[in-house]
């Protein structure tokens, strides 16, 4: 379930990220449904750029019923799915719901709903292989634009969509399979998506200078303090020496 957890909310925000319209925009996403995988999150940049981790990767849960991984259980649904966008603004903008089902899906279309008021069919699927790696993992979102008529409400509501980790499972191209499901799909832009994890000690760095002074101080105590990248476990360590250098700079630019 982490994995399918994680796959099907990167996928989303990787598909939110290049909606974004300006150059550096980011959306973030947070996920807790106080279930046993703990917090799922997602950060995605208009540039294609996505990373994730989610709070704990060794849930393993299945539905006795279909012996389907058990993403909802993970998840829960004692939480909400929370969406920041980062426009460059003054502000940023977060808005958030309950969360309905936990298999990131309904949450998002009830998400698209709510907060942003766009009526939407979100389709995401991950496909585990045997060894517990993601064989692969997409995301399909259908929007009705303003001026939408009853009849294309019907033609959404009656498509009959084959899992999403399938599609992407059958080769580099899904353009067929969108030609099968849109008599008149056209291709109007081609955007690449990547993981990419932009951490550095630098940003860690100024991470602890916005610590309370007292725990700053407390830090300050240890020689080499050890830091580790929650998205890509990448772990650094920062001297007290480069530490104090870097209080020291950032004072003197005040």
């Amino acid at each position: 379930p982490a994995n399918a957890a994680l796959g099907r909310v990167m996928s989303i925000g990787a598909i939110m990220g290049v909606m974004l319209k300006e150059k550096d925009e980011k959306v973030l996403i947070n996920i807790n449904g106080h279930g046993p995988l703990g917090t799922v999150m997602a950060e995605a940049r208009s540039n294609g750029d996505v990373r994730g981790f989610v709070g704990d990767n060794t849930v393993y849960l299945k539905y006795n019923d279909t012996n389907k991984l058990a993403v909802g259980l993970a998840v829960g649904t004692d939480g909400y799915l929370e969406v920041t966008k980062y426009l460059n603004l003054k502000n940023n903008f977060t808005s958030k719901v309950a969360l309905k089902s936990g298999e990131i899906g309904d949450d998002f279309a009830y998400y698209f709903a709510v907060s942003e008021q766009v009526p939407s069919l979100v389709s995401v699927g991950v496909l585990v292989d045997v060894d517990y790696s993601t064989k692969s993992a997409g995301a399909l979102i259908i929007q009705l634009m303003p001026g939408h008529t009853e009849s294309d409400i019907a033609f959404i509501e009656n498509l009959k969509l084959e899992p999403i980790s399938k599609m992407v499972a059958k080769g580099p191209s899904l353009e067929v399979s969108l030609k099968e499901l849109f008599p008149d799909f056209e291709l109007l832009e081609k955007r690449a998506v990547r993981y990419h994890c932009d951490c550095s000690k630098e940003r860690f760095m100024e991470g602890i200078m916005s610590i309370p002074k007292d725990d700053l101080l407390e830090l300050l105590n240890d020689e080499v303090i050890e830091v580790k990248c929650e998205y890509c476990n990448k772990k650094y360590e920062i001297t007290k020496k480069e530490m104090l250098e870097f209080i020291n700079e950032h004072l003197e630019h005040r």
